[in-house]
């Protein structure tokens, strides 16, 4: 291409301008120049219930430089883009497709975590700084606040079982409501149920909150069919949202345990059938087991648990037991496991009835329990024996008190003699035994005079006058010998109240 003349210069380059000026501005050039950029964010808060779609309005105008308009959640070091027109997985969705203008956007199914505040941000490019994004323009935020509804109330119960009597912990769960304004009540079998202040504690960016609430029952048996209920109210809901638990879950009823028959003798080789019964307990799982002398037997015969009108279960266990002799004095045990707790048993001391073997006495053949027996009996008969003599000898002293008023007498005994020896040629000084009768009435004082100095006395004097019916009337000398003594002066006559009896004996 040839360059233009030197002289034609100055002639095209007025014509060309004029060109230029003459001609219709471009489309956005003449207002980038004309109108400044303007970024508006109506909306300054928007409440919503979760699940439901929010719109965020964002609009711009006149020209900016060049760069991206983007939604973010927060500000700071803790926000989040929630729009990009480059990212399609965006949150939010624009609500005019390829507009340069109207950014405005939805966000479905909001929950309480997209509560916030929400901006709307151009940005321009710098070049000169490695083409990164700087702010150039920010709206002043949209506060999103996200109604929601708590979730279902979930009641626990505690993690072992508490058993009859004792106290168990409850708790009732809810969280994701906003606002905070929640309140709760607790129910057993649809009366009100006193329970502990609720806690609210609030989640992250406060956007939600959660509750937890206890409550302390103390079991009893009857709770088996017990049902306790939480209940929420909040400004979300229509009605209460309820949460329930069956306290049988958390409750423990020990089994009963009877052993039968009673304790009693066997007789040899007869089949006792002893009985196991275990009853009104709960949960439904026990494991029944028979021991002999400690060491476990084997019974087959063994009941299913069945459920009783209140709720409860029983079961029995049957042991067939053959009464022979090695068994005699066998300890057989019914033991009962029931939920993990302690073993609980009943046990009783099989006696058999044996025989006694020919040519062998009782005595040899009989165990330990049979001496016992033996030994209570002999007992006993002792001393029905003893008090039985007592009793007649009690009669006997009774009669013979009788007797001794209604007849007074002295008697002195002697030795049986010969019949020789009761004739009057007897030796004097052999005399030793002499019956001294007495008339019943009161006799007078008797004055003995010694006739010889072969005479020796014996005196038989009474203590001081009893009264009329109470004087001496019997006494018993056994066996008295009468020593000789020297001569005595003759007795002086005594008290009215004293009676003498003399024997008078001869010299040889």
């Amino acid at each position: 291409m040839e360059p233009p003349a030197r002289g034609s210069a100055p002639v095209s380059w007025p014509l060309t301008c004029l060109v230029l000026l003459s001609l219709p501005s471009w489309p956005g050039v003449g207002a980038q120049y004309s109108q400044p950029f303007r970024l508006q964010q109506p909306q300054e808060q928007l409440k919503t219930t979760a699940g439901q779609t929010i719109t965020l309005n964002c609009t711009t105008s006149g020209s900016g430089p060049v760069g991206p308009v983007k939604w973010v959640k927060g500000w700071g070091s803790e926000s989040k883009t929630i729009y990009d027109q480059r990212s399609p997985s965006s949150r939010g969705m624009m609500v005019v497709d390829q507009s340069n203008k109207d950014f405005s956007i939805h966000i479905r199914d909001v929950q309480p975590q997209d509560a916030g505040t929400y901006y709307c941000v151009k940005y321009k490019r710098s070049v000169s700084q490695g083409d990164t994004l700087q702010v150039y323009q920010r709206g002043k935020g949209t506060v999103v606040s996200v109604h929601a509804k708590p979730s279902a109330p979930v009641v626990s119960g505690p993690e072992q079982r508490a058993g009859t009597g004792e106290s168990a912990t409850f708790t009732c769960e809810t969280g994701g409501f906003f606002p905070d304004s929640i309140s709760v009540r607790w129910l057993k079998n649809q009366a009100p149920v006193s329970a502990q202040q609720p806690h609210i504690s609030p989640g992250q960016g406060n956007s939600s909150y959660s509750l937890s609430s206890r409550v302390t029952l103390l079991l009893q048996p009857e709770d088996v069919r017990s049902q306790l209920a939480c209940e929420v109210q909040h400004p979300t809901l229509p009605a209460p949202l309820r949460g329930t638990y069956q306290l049988r879950e958390a409750l423990r009823v020990s089994p009963s345990v009877r052993l039968l028959p009673e304790p009693s003798s066997v007789e040899l080789n007869r089949t006792l059938n002893l009985s196991c019964h275990v009853e009104g307990f709960y949960p439904r799982e026990v494991a029944v087991s028979w021991l002999e002398n400690g060491r476990e037997l084997k019974a087959e015969n063994s009941s299913r648990a069945v459920q009783t009108p209140r709720g409860l279960f029983k079961l029995s266990s049957l042991l067939e037991v053959q009464a022979t002799e090695e068994k005699n004095g066998s300890v057989l045990a019914c033991r009962v496991l029931h939920d993990g707790q302690e073993p609980v048993s009943r046990t009783l001391t099989l006696w058999v009835a044996v025989p006694a073997k020919e040519g062998m006495s009782d005595w040899d053949t009989a165990d330990n329990g049979n001496l016992l027996t033996i030994y209570i009996v002999v007992g006993v008969v002792c001393t029905v024996l003893v008090l039985l003599v007592a009793a007649i000898l009690y009669l006997i002293h009774t009669k013979q008190s009788k007797a001794g008023k209604s007849s007074p007498s002295a008697r002195l005994h002697e030795p049986e003699k010969s019949s020789e020896a009761t004739t009057q040629e007897s030796d004097p000084n052999n005399l030793t035994y002499a019956d001294l009768n007495f008339e019943k009435e009161r006799k007078s004082i008797r004055r003995m005079v010694e006739l010889s100095q072969q005479s020796e006395y014996a005196s038989i004097q009474s203590s001081q006058a009893p009264s009329a019916d109470d004087n001496l009337t019997y006494a018993d000398l056994d066996m008295v010998h009468l020593n000789k003594a020297p001569k005595r002066p003759a007795p002086r006559p005594e008290e009215a109240s004293s009676e003498y009896a003399s024997v008078q004996i001869s010299r040889k």
